[in-house]
């Protein structure tokens, strides 16, 4: 019998994220955010039988309602949108005068080196949450996923009434319980290893840097929910790993960030592909939050004055226009390269290519079970 035709295929896939979403696959594309999203990686992921993630947690309300009209533009097929809550955590959104005078002491080199004007007052607002939650409500995608805690009681309410799935993401066991306890959907464990921001919300991020084949199988013993597996697995083998260890499915972020549908340049795509993508590191001094990436001049030159910037959305706010100038110059150096920890193990340039790569590899495994 060959492979394709084996019968273990269509119990492999048969899970509680499949069923719930009428999915062909168990994988969800991470929810790429500060602009690292496309519409044509959602709908690269939806053609292959996955779950598009679009990560809106930057836009406004009104831009938010566009991507999702986009998006519905480009595929029939259910799509995440991602946001942010409030997090105490290094939160940061008012400054004073000498504050900010030496948050740009300490980045004014980096503004000269990339031939930019140093701001004169703090950066406007980031927009608000609860008016972002409540574009996403009227945007009505198959699923809200969410990092940083865990929306207002009355916001899930409205998501079971309009059957928006909900799908939160656990750091801890302890987070992971006060997802289930507020009546969250879905969880996605997230182990140390993935890249982007630590998405911790009871305890600093710190507390919780668990890697995700100790903190999965606790998880899923913690909590009745589906749970979802997210951090390092960049192939089938992790895949495979995770579904045995009780995940409904699995998450993947740096690999599709890699992909040349995604909106990340084309010279952090590649530097997900170099040597020097093996060496990461976990920083706030891109965002004011804890974050994955890998290690460069940034964050060698600011590491050792991290605790004398501020926090998030601040500091965010004041390197964006650094990050853009750097990706616009082709400076890898000074730019965010999020990734996470599995990165020597990307081969695949496409989204299609990556899923059918995970699909086959996987079933290998598990079929052989």
């Amino acid at each position: 019998m060959s492979r394709n035709a084996a019968s273990p295929k269509i119990k492999v896939w048969d899970t509680e994220l499949t069923r719930r979403l009428g999915l062909r696959l168990p994988v969800v594309q991470g929810p790429l955010g500060g602009g690292l999203s496309s519409v044509e990686l959602v709908g690269a992921v939806a053609d292959a039988g996955g779950l598009g993630s679009f990560g809106v947690h930057h836009l406004t309300p009104q831009a938010l309602l566009e991507t999702a009209s986009k998006v519905r533009a480009r595929t029939a097929a259910p799509f995440a949108l991602n946001l942010w809550m409030p997090c105490a955590y290094r939160q940061q959104r008012h400054i004073d005068a000498e504050s900010f005078a030496q948050a740009l002491a300490l980045l004014a080199p980096f503004y000269e080196e990339l031939g930019l004007a140093l701001p004169e007052a703090p950066p406007a607002a980031w927009p608000d949450e609860r008016e972002q939650m409540e574009a996403l409500l009227e945007a009505r995608p198959a699923v809200f996923s969410f990092v940083f805690g865990i929306p207002p009681a009355d916001v899930l309410r409205r998501c079971r009434q309009l059957d928006i799935l909900t799908l939160g993401a656990a750091t801890t066991v302890a987070e992971a319980r006060a997802l289930e306890e507020a009546g969250v959907d879905m969880l996605v464990a997230s182990g140390a290893e993935a890249g982007g921001h630590r998405v911790a919300f009871l305890e600093p991020p710190e507390r919780g840097l668990i890697g995700l084949f100790s903190l999965l199988p606790q998880v899923v013993d913690a909590v009745r929910i589906p749970v979802l597996a997210a951090g390092g697995i960049a192939d089938g083998r992790g895949m495979a790993a995770a579904l045995l260890l009780g995940a409904q499915g699995v998450q993947l972020g740096t690999a599709f960030l890699a992909c040349e549908e995604s909106a990340a340049s084309a010279v952090q795509r590649a530097s997900l592909f170099q040597p020097q993508a093996n060496d990461t590191v976990l920083t706030r001094v891109f965002s004011g939050r804890l974050a994955r990436g890998i290690r460069n001049q940034f964050v060698e030159r600011l590491q050792a004055v991290k605790d004398r910037l501020p926090g998030y959305p601040l500091l965010n706010s004041l390197t964006a226009e650094l990050k853009r100038a750097a990706v616009a110059q082709q400076r890898p150096e000074l730019m965010s390269l999020w990734s996470g920890q599995s990165a020597g193990l990307l081969r695949h340039r496409t989204a299609a290519a990556l899923l059918t790569a995970l699909e086959e590899q996987a079933q290998t495994l598990l079929g052989g079970l």
